[in-house]
């Protein structure tokens, strides 16, 4: 008799399993709704047992949440701390582990990741050793001063 496999379930979209057997709160949220209509009726479960997992289940939704948010931030920061090198000279190791020094002409922004523009090359904000005031292009103007 040849040996048959029981069908194999893709995942959803949001997936219940996280990498590294981690559950999310999609599975958390599962195993509660089944604890609670497979529970024997002649000794339900315990109210107090009830609001912990609920309460668990709250933090875990919340944390998600702060993380998503903390991530949103790191990125706006990132974006912003790129932005703010347009102008000036910067020192970085390149590829092959040499000091580079050039002046950052624009930022770029991917996803999570910003990068500057400096000479023909993209730089990783990482690679940056050292930012400096870029040389003076010329006479810069004076601030309004009365003799």
């Amino acid at each position: 008799m040849p040996k048959t496999s029981a069908p194999t379930k893709k995942p959803d979209s949001d997936e219940a399993a996280k990498p590294g057997g981690d559950l999310g709160k999609d599975a958390f949220l599962k195993l509660l709704v089944a604890q609670l209509k497979y529970q024997d009726p002649s000794k339900p479960m315990d109210n107090s047992e009830f609001l912990a997992q609920t309460a668990q289940f709250s933090t875990v939704e919340k944390l998600t949440d702060l993380a998503g948010v903390e991530q949103s931030l790191l990125t706006a920061q990132l974006q912003l701390g790129a932005s703010s090198l347009i102008g000036r000279s910067v020192t970085y190791t390149d590829k092959e582990g040499k000091a580079q020094t050039g002046l950052v002409t624009s930022a770029k922004f991917a996803g999570t990741t910003a990068t500057v523009h400096v000479g023909d090359a993209d730089v990783a904000l990482a690679d940056i050793t050292e930012v400096k005031a870029a040389a003076d292009q010329g006479a810069q103007p004076k601030s309004d001063q009365k003799a």
